[in-house]
């Protein structure tokens, strides 16, 4: 067994879903029984409202489940545990209190990336204004780092994962890009790799155009396992690079210089990573993720050119590559070639990222609406679910339930009859 098939298996076993989009960041828990139907009045265990504005996902381990939010204004962040069993809220902790936000687009919050959870600590990150380390057994900051600085522009979107003893996190902004390595006991720095592709492009007046969005990218990195050696997947604006997560060397790049602001995390399978190129004529390449220096001409073993999301992650459902593009077209590619298999329309417009498990795509849109499809080469929807308010956070997965949160609260929705 892989060391990511091992993963999600014990998450399984464990109720850990402890990072965005699932174990290991492939978003599927496949021996997970999740509900196939559920609305306000049906197979809801529970609804906790989350006071905020924050499109951060939940995180659990055993029977906590902790999210970030934010004022509406940024100026004061916290961190929230919910008692996964009951609902109630365990902790519900101010971190930062910030006199003087950074703008951030009003279609993101100031709470938008999703921390990273283990045995006894999770790990919250507001991007520049504030990262922490908290007790959970107790509640109690661990550790704060404040000066981790880069002007988010957009506000922050990249979620940190933990590797070893590592939290390594992205800082793409408007000004600076680089990613960095903090010992996940002390908060201290152990690296920090400034990325090697810039947009440099001038317009005609001579102003710089990488002084915003195509400088900015909000991706999550992957670990993932080349011939036994660790290599960090890292998408930045105009490139994706391959580092060694211990010293944060650059190993390797792909790139791409017609798109920017990746927003998603990559997915890996059949020795393959992939992943949709960014913002503009987005595309969603499949690499290679050896080799060494600049692997543009000789590592992409293919790539496709439409349905490529912008926000919502990819989903590897065995040999099938399946997403939901921004506007609401789902694609399913075949993941060794490619070449589409079948095409639809949702309806709505879309920013969580599909999850999957017991046979089952499931989607949630920005309105609320779920659509649940089964896992295989004809596109079949077996339900289409509605809760009151929509979705910008990406689920989580634990046995029988699921963890939906929406723009104002948390629930607990699986089957009531078993």
């Amino acid at each position: 067994m892989t060391p990511l098939r091992c993963a999600i298996a014990v998450a399984a076993l464990l109720a850990q879903w402890p990072e965005f989009h699932g174990p290991g960041g492939v978003g599927t828990l496949p021996n997970a029984a999740p509900p196939l139907v559920w609305n306000e009045h049906q197979n809801v265990r529970w609804k906790t409202p989350i006071h905020g504005r924050a499109w951060s996902s939940p995180v659990i381990w055993g029977r906590q489940v902790w999210m970030t939010t934010a004022t509406p204004d940024g100026k004061e962040l916290f961190a929230v545990a919910v008692d996964r069993d009951s609902g109630r809220i365990v902790f519900d902790l101010k971190l930062f209190d910030v006199p003087h936000p950074q703008a951030a687009h009003s279609f993101n919050s100031y709470a938008s990336p999703t921390p990273v959870i283990e045995d006894g600590r999770v790990y919250v990150t507001f991007g520049s204004p504030g990262t922490a380390a908290i007790d959970t057994r107790t509640g109690h900051v661990l550790w704060r780092r404040t000066d981790l600085e880069c002007n988010h522009f957009r506000g922050a979107g990249s979620s940190p994962i933990l590797f070893r003893d590592l939290l390594l996190m992205h800082f793409d902004g408007s000004d600076v890009q680089y990613v960095v390595g903090l010992d996940k006991r002390t908060g201290k720095t152990v690296w920090k790799t400034n990325r090697s592709i810039d947009y440099q492009d001038v317009e005609p007046n001579g102003r710089l155009k990488g002084d915003g969005d195509f400088r900015k990218a909000f991706s999550t990195p992957l670990i993932v396992d080349v011939g036994g050696v660790p290599v960090m997947i890292s998408l930045g604006s105009k490139a994706a690079y391959g580092y060694d997560p211990l010293t944060g060397k650059e190993l390797w790049r792909i790139v791409e210089r017609d798109q920017f602001s990746a927003s998603t995390r990559p997915v890996t399978g059949f020795g393959l990573v992939f992943y949709p190129t960014g913002f503009n004529t987005g595309q969603v390449f499949a690499i290679r993720p050896d080799g060494r220096g600049d692997v543009t001409s000789s590592h992409v073993v293919w790539r496709a050119s439409k349905g490529a999301p912008n926000k919502p992650s990819l989903l590897l459902a065995g040999d099938l590559l399946i997403m939901v593009n921004d506007s609401g077209v789902a694609t399913c590619l075949d993941a060794h070639t490619g070449t589409e298999i079948w095409k639809a329309r949702l309806g709505d417009s879309y920013s969580a990222s599909p999850v999957s498990a017991a046979g089952r795509v499931y989607f949630f849109s920005e309105d609320g609406k779920t659509t649940v499809i089964e896992a295989g080469r004809a596109f079949k929807v077996l339900a289409e679910n509605h809760l009151d308010d929509g979705f910008m956070a990406t689920p989580a997965i634990d046995g029988r339930a699921l963890y939906l949160r929406t723009k104002t609260a948390l629930y607990r929705v699986e089957d009531s009859a078993r």
